[in-house]
């Protein structure tokens, strides 16, 4: 038996995570660098994209990442209950999160030394962290014992892609993101950067002159990254493919359907859905992120 945790980049609606029975540890979403709120708890995610529409390139919003106490407590309540715990953190490359985390299971461990806490590093973020997580659900669902699941989480760390674009270059250079995407040509006006994360770190992958030609753009980065598997010889069913977007709902639900009408023959369509990107990455994307998160099954 064992509990599944993960931090609030993870970005699984509210509802589905109760369902689930996966604890959230949220992560801090300040407008003004000194009231910090907790994340969907106490800034619901539409309020935050909202106030970021209404004052655009003039309010820059910051996160913060849980503090170790929020880890301790998360985990002490299930220690206590002899439940072991996976606890799946957003990429380091990002966050301090999974350093938190680590810390509160070596305090736990000082009380209770025969704890079992595992924290992964999941080298992703946002949706696709969410399917990550999920993954882990369906491990737990299934049977699967805890040794057992981890080594399967950890097995397909390196498989998770996102293929995305924003709606412009401000908030990834206010965000301190622009530096990691040095191949952006982040003074032309206009452009709409392409952006591709893999094994925990994002990757310029062009630049696009109009928002239906990134979106464009985003499918061809997945048609691409599909068919260099296929030619390695592996199978599309064993992966699985949601949608990531901010504020627009209308123009997810249009580019839901343009992923599966142009993917309908390698991939299980029907199983895609759309989750909506939250504070802790929305901070560096802007209000307009669009894209698509990829993974192996676990």
């Amino acid at each position: 038996m064992y509990q599944i945790i993960s931090d609030g980049s993870c970005d699984l609606p509210a509802s589905l995570a109760k369902e689930k029975g996966v604890e959230v540890v949220p992560f801090y979403v300040s407008f003004d660098d000194e009231t910090y709120l907790k994340e969907i708890e106490e800034m619901p995610i539409r309020a935050f994209y909202d106030k970021m529409v209404e004052h655009e390139n003039v309010i820059f919003p910051k996160s913060s990442l849980p503090a170790i106490e929020d880890y301790r407590a998360a985990f002490e309540k299930y220690v206590k209950q002899d439940i072991a715990i996976i606890c799946i953190c957003i990429t380091t490359k990002f966050s301090g999160s999974y350093q938190a985390a680590l810390s509160a299971k070596d305090i736990l461990l000082e009380t209770y030394p025969n704890a079992r806490i595992e924290v992964i590093d999941s080298r992703m973020d946002t949706v696709l962290q969410g399917m990550y997580v999920l993954e882990a659900v369906k491990l737990k669902e299934q049977g699967v014992g805890f040794e057992e699941a981890v080594k399967r989480l950890l097995d397909i760390c390196e498989t998770g892609r996102i293929f995305f674009t924003v709606g412009n270059v401000d908030y990834l250079k206010h965000g301190g993101r622009i530096g990691k995407l040095s191949g952006l040509a982040a003074s032309l006006l206009g452009i709409r950067p392409l952006i591709t994360l893999k094994e925990g770190e994002i990757f310029p992958s062009g630049v696009a002159r109009s928002r239906r030609r990134s979106i464009e753009a985003v499918l061809s980065l997945l048609d691409n990254h599909i068919k260099t598997l296929q030619a390695a010889g592996e199978n599309m069913k064993d992966y699985i493919v949601d949608v990531g977007f901010g504020y627009d709902m209308e123009e997810a639900g249009e580019f839901l359907q343009k992923v599966k009408e142009r993917f309908r023959e390698v991939l299980d369509v029907d199983s895609i859905e759309k989750y909506q990107i939250g504070a802790t990455i929305a901070v560096h994307t802007g209000p307009y992120p669009l894209g698509v998160g990829f993974l192996k099954k676990a």
